[in-house]
């Protein structure tokens, strides 16, 4: 008996479009090299409707010469492009769907475009796949959602289109492999191009076009704070995570959110740290980006070592001058990877703090709120217990789960929030909006940031409530309740409940941690401006002009 044969299948077809794809700009090239004057006619003639285009708009740094060659495409030509972009930051980001240029989008964060990006998905003009964690998109990128091309940027390349990073690496190499491994076309937007690159970020057999841009790449200082914005409740909230977190699970691997709160316990480490000697016991080795607000408590010999996401404006020669400190290159620059320092943060460190808009009454929390799609980021990657993890540390081991003989540890997940936040707006709310927006929008489920069973702990100028030590559901709604203040959720509690958790350990309010409430004042953190950071610095550090005073 013989079988049919399947008709001949070719098993190249990707390879063939890439080669008819470079062929089609050959007339805009010089070797690897496009002309920057014809960016959009080279893009026209690259792009076919409905690719996948991976869109570097990272974190931090932008592919924007690129995005802007993009949203000026002709939709007659090119449209019903699929993007996929980490951070929506730029507006053309989100131009090109009103233009008709792009109509599918996975992403994971739209912080400076989250009000626009809502009104485009209510008004039908844009299809959201998934609101993904960064590590998750990227990871898709390897699997269903592998670009047709990549749009990305670097600091320098040369003509053998070998590429130099520099410290906001980032997310550029796993986006150009995704794309250059399985067949898609990899032009890159430089700042420079030079006869030899400092050293080898991202080889030149991954790359396939260079653009040299009229200007440097956009790169936003997301993690810079301003000593002068920190005031006495994030410094009061500060000293109670010190002590009834920091100090009491002694955690020494840890991850820190962006923000003022998490930036007042960066301050208060030379300071009210060192009056608890804690120093050589806890926050040791972190993973994040280089916060200038870390400056003193690194100085001060609290920091061991540090890995990060991407770079950070203004801290360049900071970094280069610690390298026992930070991960860094022949060239002296910070290395950064954003991937990896996501997967870190995921199964290396014991303890993720960082803040929400929104936690609801079962500790629920997102940054997605009514008229607005922010996303989420690296915090739910980041902000959530692990179960693959298997090496032990005390931390970890400290909040002990499960029965005998399969007992495991707990990865620390640390909400920080003031009850109310500016303007009067109720940190913690009966609902999430973004259940409402789930609704109205048609997803499939709530975009909800971090899962309320992941939080261990939650930090407000009220307490800690110890999560983590609650019997069932009820008791952690009545722990979070306890440190909600004067919010609806807060208000459901009497004192007699509050003093009977309190006895229970499942809250601990600041008598109970020995925190002097008067002493939360700005004398207590270790710098006070960003002239103060500079002078911890050794004057390494070099401000952006935006946090000059001077």
């Amino acid at each position: 008996m013989t079988s049919a044969r399947a008709a001949p299948r070719d098993w190249t077809q990707r390879r063939t479009a890439k080669r008819e794809r470079l062929e089609a700009v050959r007339s805009f090239t010089s070797g690897r090299v496009l002309d920057a004057g014809r960016m959009r006619d080279a893009l026209q003639a690259l792009l076919r409707p409905g690719d996948r285009v991976a869109l570097e708009g990272d974190n931090q740094k932008q592919a924007d010469f690129l995005a802007e060659a993009l949203a000026d495409c002709d939709p007659g030509v090119v449209h019903d492009l699929h993007l996929l972009i980490s951070s929506i930051s730029l507006r053309e980001h989100l131009d090109v769907f009103e233009r008709g240029v792009a109509r599918r989008l996975d992403f994971a964060y739209a912080g400076p475009q989250s009000v626009r990006m809502a009104q485009l998905l209510a008004d039908g003009k844009v299809e959201v796949g998934a609101i993904h964690t960064y590590v998750e998109l990227y990871a898709r990128m390897f699997v269903d959602l592998t670009p047709d091309v990549a749009l990305l940027c670097a600091e320098q390349a040369d003509h053998e289109g070998n590429l130099y990073t520099g410290p906001g690496t980032e997310d550029t190499p796993t986006i150009a492999e995704a794309a250059a491994f399985r067949s898609g076309v990899v032009l890159v937007q430089v700042n420079e191009l030079v006869e030899r690159v400092p050293r080898v970020d991202i080889p030149g057999d991954w790359v396939d076009l260079i653009v040299e841009s009229p200007r440097p790449y956009v790169l936003e200082p997301l993690f810079t704070r301003d000593p002068r914005e920190i005031g006495q409740v994030s410094i009061l909230m500060a000293m109670l995570a010190l002590r009834g977190v920091y100090e009491r699970h002694g955690v020494t691997t840890l991850n820190h959110g962006i923000g003022f709160d998490t930036a007042a316990i960066e301050l208060i480490l030379p300071t009210y740290g060192e009056e608890l000697g804690l120093r050589g016991k806890i926050c040791k080795h972190w993973t994040l980006n280089p916060h200038p607000t870390l400056i003193p408590a690194i100085e001060s010999g609290w920091v061991e070592s540090v890995h990060c996401f991407g770079g950070e404006p203004g801290t360049e020669r900071y970094v280069a001058a610690r390298p026992d400190v930070f991960f860094t290159g022949g060239d002296g620059s910070l290395r950064s990877n954003r991937v990896l320092c996501q997967l870190a943060g995921q199964y290396a460190v014991d303890m993720f703090i960082g803040s929400s808009l929104q936690i609801d009454a079962d500790a629920n929390s997102s940054t997605v709120t009514e008229g607005r799609l922010t996303g989420f980021g690296g915090a739910p990657n980041m902000g959530h217990d692990p179960h693959g993890r298997r090496h032990t540390s005390p931390a970890w081991l400290s909040l002990l789960t499960g029965e005998a003989p399969a007992l495991r540890g707990r990865k620390l997940v640390v909400q920080i929030t003031q009850t109310f936040r500016s303007g009067g707006t109720p940190a913690f709310v009966e609902s999430l909006d973004a259940v409402q927006v789930a609704k109205d929008s048609g997803m499939p489920i709530p975009p909800i940031m971090i899962y309320g069973d992941d939080v261990s702990h939650v930090v407000t100028e009220e307490g800690v409530a110890y999560l983590y030590k609650a019997a069932g559901l009820a008791d952690r709604r009545e722990a979070l309740a306890a440190i909600a203040g004067a919010t609806l959720v807060g208000r459901r509690l009497d004192e007699r409940r509050v003093e009977a958790l309190r006895r229970d350990g499942l809250v601990a309010l600041p008598e109970d941690l020995k925190v002097d409430v008067c002493r939360a004042k700005r004398s207590l953190l270790a710098a006070r401006s960003v002239e103060d950071l500079v002078a911890w610095s050794g004057g390494l550090y070099d401000p952006p002009a935006q946090f000059r005073t001077w």
